[in-house]
């Protein structure tokens, strides 16, 4: 059975039994709803910070590092957080830049209600306008993999390096197409155990309950609607037949037991884009960086070191 199969039919079944029953400057540390991810960061030595775009789009992230190193800008994935991140955050060296965002629609940072992948792509532009970033490895996993992909499309000159974790080369596949047919369920406020399911099904390899826990707490954030909208957002997505625009050098990450995208999508993403190679985490979910996170951040620097 294909692994995106699988995916769909663990998460698809508990889903439908729970529906059943303006300023460009950057800003001062910001004040966090969420006592719980303030805690980690506090406890990791990361700062949490938030900047208005130019747009009007207020957006929360974490950083580490020293302000004028070596940028890298890090994409979580579906109804997650700058928290995704907050286990590689503390492993990267001082002399790199780690900004980890928490895109729109998600965490602390604004709703504006539109979630397109070039509303989303843009947001990256702004904030790299904002913070007086010229150019940065741009980190992208699962649906920030396919952000991360359009920054690197339509702004090709922010992009000095792209990695894409549990990626593909299209995002509507047969299992995220059942998650959003599990997710057209959702009503106000979105179950806990719905949250719980969604994060679970995609970790393969054991990660700490108390993070897996945080990171459920960051899903439940998101208004159903906005779980709606960003997926929609996300399977509109149409980057297969401008890949090869791509000009970066690209790493693409991929745990061999991702049940969302398979093996042959890994494939055709380094044959469409022009300089890219693929490394693959063994008996690994599709978070490598939640499940391996010293072996990711080794890999994230040795391959920024390489370019």
């Amino acid at each position: 059975m294909p692994a995106y199969t699988t995916f769909a039919r663990r998460f698809a079944l508990p889903a439908i039994l729970i529906a059943a029953a303006a300023c460009d400057n950057p800003a001062q540390v910001s004040q966090p709803i969420d006592a719980g991810t303030a805690e980690v960061a506090a406890s990791k030595n990361i700062q949490l910070r938030e900047v208005t775009l130019p747009s009007g789009v207020r957006l929360q992230y974490a950083e580490t590092g020293r302000p004028d190193g070596e940028p890298i800008i890090l994409l979580h994935g579906y109804t997650d957080s700058w928290f995704s991140y907050s286990r590689i955050l503390p492993l990267l060296a001082p002399r790199y830049h780690a900004i980890s965002v928490t895109q729109r629609g998600h965490g602390d940072s604004d709703r504006p209600g539109s979630y397109t992948p070039q509303d989303f792509a843009a947001d990256v532009d702004g904030l790299m306008e904002a913070l007086g970033i010229e150019r940065a490895t741009v980190v992208g996993h699962s649906m920030g993999s396919f952000i991360a992909q359009t920054v690197a499309i339509e702004y090709p000159g922010r992009v000095e390096k792209l990695v894409l974790v549990g990626s593909a080369t299209v995002a509507g596949n047969e299992g995220v197409l059942g998650l959003r047919d599990a997710v057209q369920t959702l009503t106000d406020p979105v179950p806990y155990q719905f949250a719980y399911d969604f994060q679970s099904s995609t970790v393969f390899h054991p990660v700490p309950d108390a993070f897996l826990q945080t990171a459920v707490g960051e899903s439940l954030k998101l208004p159903a609607q906005v779980w709606k909208d960003v997926l929609d957002g996300l399977i509109a997505t149409r980057n297969a037949d401008r890949l090869d625009e791509i000009q970066a050098p690209t790493l693409v990450i991929w745990g061999e037991q991702d049940a969302i995208f398979p093996r042959a999508e890994q494939d055709a993403l380094i044959a469409a884009i022009p300089n890219a190679t693929l490394s693959v985490y063994p008996a690994t979910g599709h978070a490598p960086h939640w499940e391996r996170p010293r072996d990711f951040a080794r890999e994230l620097e040795k391959f920024v070191k390489q370019h």
